[in-house]
């Protein structure tokens, strides 16, 4: 049982570890819940090869998400390339 529960929270920090590299940081800028799409100043996206801050438009995964920040939050989100896309994945406050 012990080797059970080892082996799980070696998963587990490896997950949460994986995740945290995923992660970037930024502020928001203008929320187009219409079109989906969510501005973003932030630094840089390792999961993406963007090494400078810049600001940048992206599609949400999930238009949902969009009602969780307002202009101005500085904010924690994923993002990836879907379907040729970057689009966030998730979003949260700080």
């Amino acid at each position: 049982m012990k080797k059970f529960v080892t082996a799980g929270a070696v998963l587990a920090a490896a997950l949460f570890t994986a995740s945290a590299a995923l992660a970037a940081d930024g502020t928001v800028k203008k929320i187009d819940e219409a079109a989906g799409k969510i501005t973003l100043d932030h630094g840089p996206i390792k999961s993406l090869d963007m090494e400078d801050p810049m600001s940048m438009v992206f599609k949400a995964a999930d238009p949902a998400m969009l009602k969780s920040v307002k202009v101005g939050d500085k904010v924690t989100f994923e993002a990836e390339r879907v379907n040729g896309q970057i689009t966030v994945t998730k979003i949260r406050r700080k």
